[in-house]
């Protein structure tokens, strides 16, 4: 048997990891590494035509399944590609291994060709970055990365020499044990006693979730229900929240709607789940607040706390549950109830009103429509700006579905490559990108990525021809808006051009079935629909110290156009509040 070198070492290592595919782009210094892939059938090399979108198809990959990913990109600009959608796993916590290939070893330092220092480069959005400088150290050091990445849930970056990549491996290198799990986390026995002490003093509690509610659905509704507390959420729990949930008064932060942010200020002490909302000027300063999270760098850095609990909120909430006094009053829980659907009830109007024959098409009905025909299970991916409020208004989760987006580092188009990273995981699930025409055309050419692996991924096209978000910030700011107008191409032609399924829309009538007629398609399609620029509309309840900065043009794009069957499951609720 044939000596094995650094590379294909590497490349074991991240299959014993339970890495399955590495997105990258080919390249001088990264060939050894691409090499060893070729001959190693557990792990696929997939080709995309930019390193960033290597970078966000992996981070979405992670934050679908769990499970550690991978991406790679060539020694200096390769892999300098790479750092914006590393940035955006970092953020959302999806454990990530960039492999960043590098100039030979012995020319380090010298000003070589391509030379960069990516172990420096990728120390912001990491938790580990370093440099491997001889065979010896590799296996070591990338247990360390790996360890790191899902230990701590974010990225890191292992810095390779192609020169060393190629060498031969040391003889009998270990093969030591490899965390590939994170553990659960509970809180301390005397936080649990304050905590409890503090939800039996108080009688108006308010429940805010985040992201770090994902599993404890059930938990969080068996709570609330004893405690009598109203539940909003940010935007990234949204998914994990909102359904099957009766005790839901939506979401605050600057895409918010409904009562949430009346019942995390009228409450006596707001409970903050797992959730680094970001937006401290929506959070209340004049009520106890207390925060579990299981990033301990999390805690407080928001808002000033009266206790901080360190441990995962499913641990928590089932130490607090049995020992929390049952709570009788129901007022301002049912109180929060009825606000969320007046609230509700009083936007929907612009968006029932001839919405159906509208031209051009309001944004809000095709991300309704959408919501009606998508599947009970879809992945939906959301690129950063408009999007991202019709996402947050229409699409209804369910439990089964999921909706990511670059929703903490808020990058430009990242939905189409998202899109590329969920689908992966699973040809027969159904994959949506809702890509706004800025962010699409900015890595439009990983749409030939779609092509070439014949993934069945469907894009849906907000298609207004202009950076919207950006013109409304301008228009807050009471500037003209400038530099924001697209000239687009007809995308749809464009997606046939490709190969791939692609149909136009400009009429509400036509919508429904172009998107039933693309869902049915089996491999990848696109449905450019033209929609209205200005679907837009300022919010009725803005503070001014809300309104500073981009928090000043973002907070006024929450529309009052429209929250789709939110409305639905608001009237629901509602009708479960006891009469008089």
């Amino acid at each position: 048997m044939a000596k094995q070198n650094v590379a294909e070492q590497f490349v074991d290592i991240l299959a014993r990891a339970g890495v399955k595919r590495l997105y990258g782009v080919v390249g001088d210094s990264l060939n050894p590494v691409v090499d060893a892939v070729r001959r190693n059938s557990a792990i696929d090399w997939i080709h995309v035509r930019h390193e960033e979108t290597a970078a966000f198809a992996a981070g979405a990959e992670a934050q679908i399944t769990g499970r550690l990913t991978a991406c790679a990109g060539s020694c200096g600009p390769g892999n300098l590609h790479l750092i914006n959608g590393l940035y955006d796993a970092h953020r959302s916590m999806a454990p990530v291994l960039a492999l960043a290939s590098h100039i030979p070893s012995s020319e380090i330092g010298l000003g070589y060709f391509q030379e960069t220092h990516p172990d420096r480069l990728f120390q912001e959005c990491s938790h580990y970055s370093e440099l491997i400088s001889s065979p010896k150290q590799m296996p070591r050091l990338l247990q360390t990365a790996i360890q790191n990445a899902v230990g701590r849930s974010g990225v890191s970056v292992v810095s390779l020499p192609g020169d060393i990549a190629a060498e031969p491996a040391p003889d009998r290198a270990a093969e030591t044990a490899l965390v590939t799990a994170r553990p659960t986390v509970r809180p301390g026995d005397d936080e649990i006693d304050r905590l409890v002490r503090m939800i039996d003093a108080a009688d108006k509690v308010t429940l805010f979730c985040g992201s770090g509610t994902a599993g404890a659905h059930a938990e969080v509704m068996e709570f609330a229900e004893k405690i009598k507390s109203p539940v909003g959420h940010a935007l990234r729990g949204k998914e994990y929240i909102q359904y099957d949930n009766p005790y839901d008064v939506g979401m605050s932060g600057l895409l918010g709607y409904g009562a949430a942010y009346e019942a995390t200020h009228e409450c006596d002490l707001l409970l903050l789940l797992g959730t680094d909302f970001p937006y401290n000027a929506f959070l209340p300063d004049d009520v106890a607040i207390a925060q579990v999270d299981v990033r301990p760098e999390h805690l407080g850095r928001r808002s000033k706390l009266d206790l901080a609990v360190w441990g995962d909120v499913k641990e928590t909430l089932r130490c607090l549950i049995p020992r929390v006094r049952t709570k009788e009053n129901r007022r301002f829980l049912d109180k929060m109830l009825k606000k969320h659907a007046d609230a509700l009830e009083g936007v929907v109007k612009a968006y029932t009103r001839k919405v159906d024959k509208h031209i051009p098409i309001h944004p809000e009905y095709v991300a309704a429509v959408l919501d009606e025909v998508a599947a009970e299970d879809a992945v939906f991916t959301v690129d950063t700006g408009m999007c991202n409020v019709w996402a947050a208004r229409y699409i209804s989760p369910n439990g089964r579905r999921r909706i990511i987006g670059s929703f903490s580092h808020g990058s430009m188009a990242n939905a189409l490559p998202m899109a590329i990273g969920a689908q992966f995981t699973d040809r027969r699930r159904q994959v949506v990108s809702m890509s706004g025409d800025g962010g699409f055309s900015m890595l439009m050419g990983d749409f030939l990525t779609l092509v070439q692996y014949d993934l069945p991924v469907k894009v849906v096209l907000f298609n207004n021809s202009s950076l919207g978000m950006v013109e409304l910030e301008m228009l807050v700011a009471g500037l003209p808006s400038y530099g924001t107008a697209n000239a687009n191409p007809d995308f749809a032609a464009v997606a046939r051009a490709c190969g791939a399924y692609g149909v136009r829309v400009e009429k509400p009538k036509q919508l429904a079935g172009a998107l039933k007629d693309a869902f049915k398609h089996k491999g990848p399609a696109l449905v450019d629909v033209v929609t209205d620029p200005n679907a837009l509309s300022i919010p009725p309840k803005i503070k001014a110290e809300m309104v500073t900065g981009f928090a000043l043009s973002a907070s006024k794009i929450v529309l009052d156009g429209g929250v789709g069957r939110m409305l639905q499951l608001a009237r629901s609720n509602l009708r479960n509040v006891p009469r008089p």
